[in-house]
């Protein structure tokens, strides 16, 4: 079961959002919150697997800054922010703030679920288009100022899985795929990002954008 906490400051939309995911796919909607400062109240009390966070939602608090000061409180609970600006730079404050996901509000519903399930799972979900997009701006700033530092330090095995999580794969999955434990995923996980001095996957994910280890067919 993923218990979401919707937050929007329109009632319609927020409405509208419960009534379309309350149990689809395993989701239980377990409340709802109108502004930065109750979504903030609501994740505490309510616990929320992940939280549904509307990017703009003046007055108060809006949903960057609440997404920060909910992942200091709650590390462990999944932010997927939901927004009309397909924009890179707000991608890229959605991830500083620690968000595991940004989507846009056109996206149809199908992948509004999947992407829920992917960050709940602990995966990043970054819609395609805009990771295209990101990857390929990354990849001409690397050519033409270059890019060093801890990366290098990383070992094979360490880089390699680096590109499988930025590329959305739980630990289970990159176990699978390497024919290796969780455990020592998790270790390599550690480690590396011990080494780059990150904390969050989001972060990683980041990180990878700019070295280029993302590939698409």
């Amino acid at each position: 079961m993923i218990r979401i906490l919707v937050v929007d400051d329109h009632v319609v939309v927020r409405s509208g959002l419960m009534a379309l995911l309350d149990g689809k796919n395993g989701i239980k909607v377990v409340g709802d919150a109108a502004d930065g400062d109750e979504a903030i109240r609501k994740a505490v009390e309510l616990q929320p697997n992940v939280v549904l966070m509307d990017f703009s939602m003046p007055p108060g608090k809006d949903g960057l800054t609440a997404t920060t000061e909910l992942k200091k409180q709650l590390p462990d609970t999944e932010v997927l922010i939901l927004t009309m600006h397909d924009d890179e730079e707000y991608l890229f404050r959605a991830i500083q703030a620690g968000a595991s996901g940004y989507i846009l509000k056109s996206a149809p519903h199908e992948e509004l679920l999947a992407a829920i399930q992917s960050v709940a799972e602990g995966s990043a979900y970054l819609y395609p288009n805009a990771t295209k997009r990101l990857m390929s701006e990354y990849l001409d700033k690397i050519k033409q100022e270059g890019i060093t530092g801890p990366y290098e330090s990383l070992s094979e095995r360490e880089k390699e899985i680096l590109s499988w999580i930025a590329k959305g794969y739980a630990n289970k999955e990159i176990a699978e795929h390497l024919v290796i434990s969780v455990k020592t995923v998790e270790s390599h996980k550690s480690n590396l990002m011990e080494k780059l001095n990150l904390k969050t996957r989001p972060e990683l994910v980041k990180f990878a954008l700019k070295k280029g280890l993302l590939h698409y067919e």
